[in-house]
């Protein structure tokens, strides 16, 4: 059995004089439950900044690059490569297309919704829509307005799916492979011009064409001045994302240089909304034109004065 004085506790002296002695002795340091650890805080940012840089996505957008430029990159022939393209939620999607919808005058559309992750799913889905909206309402105008006469008779156009597609998808990847590549050229003339990549442009005209799918829905009320007010507003929306976007792109560049690259995409994009107006919907129709039919009298009295 111990004895009593080897069961008493040591009192030990002072913790740096008892280390010192011991050097390969371990020290264990318990805290209170009650004590609060005392971090060193380095200096904070004001809340303002914090709000306008997590608005901006500043941080974020910076962050994501130098992330996105340490990721290994698959070649190109390979699916992984295109996979990476549509690597994007729903929550992006629905983001990006309110973004689309409700432009903020000073605040860079690309930067806030695109550059973290740029896909071509919505992109690609949106275009695909957009085809079977407008031709499908193509139809149905067409079908509306003639409606109730006699000498009509309704043949569907199915040829108006492939020429919708070919306008729609020739628009949403041969402007924005002319406008990288004219930025491209610019940003070798003037080192200031903001570059944007070839997949975030095509990612900016996707989806700024989808204020147009509910505007083709619409289209098929048969009044021209209801169909001309809805393309003038889904213009004026998607007008101003593009113009919005690309503006902080050139607006170093030379002044004339500047506005005549966003007039030149601004023009183009109303070509776009006016040409599908007046091709798919406003076009003459002559299948509904009543044929004329010659009676037998008719025949042999232009063969007499023949």
């Amino acid at each position: 059995m111990a004895a009593a004085d080897d069961l008493q506790f040591e009192e030990f002296g002072d913790a740096a004089t008892s280390l010192a002695a011991n050097s390969d002795a371990t020290t264990i340091h318990i805290e209170n439950p009650g004590e609060t650890p005392n971090h060193q805080s380095g200096p904070s940012r004001s809340s303002g900044r914090e709000e306008d840089d997590e608005f901006l996505g500043n941080d974020d957008s910076d962050k994501t690059e130098l992330l996105a430029g340490q990721k290994k990159s698959s070649p190109f022939w390979t699916f992984e490569y295109y996979q990476t393209f549509f690597d994007v939620d729903t929550y992006q999607v629905f983001d990006r297309i309110k973004g689309s919808l409700l432009p903020i005058p000073g605040k860079n559309f690309v930067r806030l919704s695109i550059r973290s992750n740029p896909d071509l799913y919505g992109p690609f889905w949106i275009c695909a829509t957009l085809v079977f909206a407008i031709a499908i309402s193509g139809n149905l105008s067409n079908f509306l307005i003639h409606l109730g006469e006699k000498t009509y008779h309704y043949v569907p156009e199915f040829q108006k799916v492939s020429i919708a597609a070919t306008i729609i998808y020739a628009y949403a990847w041969l402007v924005p492979l002319a406008l990288w590549g004219f930025l491209m050229w610019r940003n070798s003339k003037v080192m200031n011009i903001v570059s944007y990549s070839f997949l975030e442009i095509v990612c900016v005209y996707g989806y700024s064409l989808f204020i147009y799918i509910p505007t083709a829905i619409l289209w098929i009320i048969p009044q021209k001045a209801i169909r001309w007010i809805l393309v003038m507003i889904a213009l004026g929306i998607s007008g101003s994302v593009l113009a919005m976007t690309f503006w902080p792109a050139v607006r170093e560049d030379n002044r004339r240089i500047a506005l005549a690259t966003i007039v030149t995409i601004v023009l183009l994009h109303m070509l776009l909304s006016v040409g599908c107006l007046a091709y798919f919907f406003d076009a003459p129709e002559m299948d509904h034109l009543p044929t004329t039919i010659a009676t037998p009298n008719q025949t042999v009295a232009a063969a007499k004065s023949s």
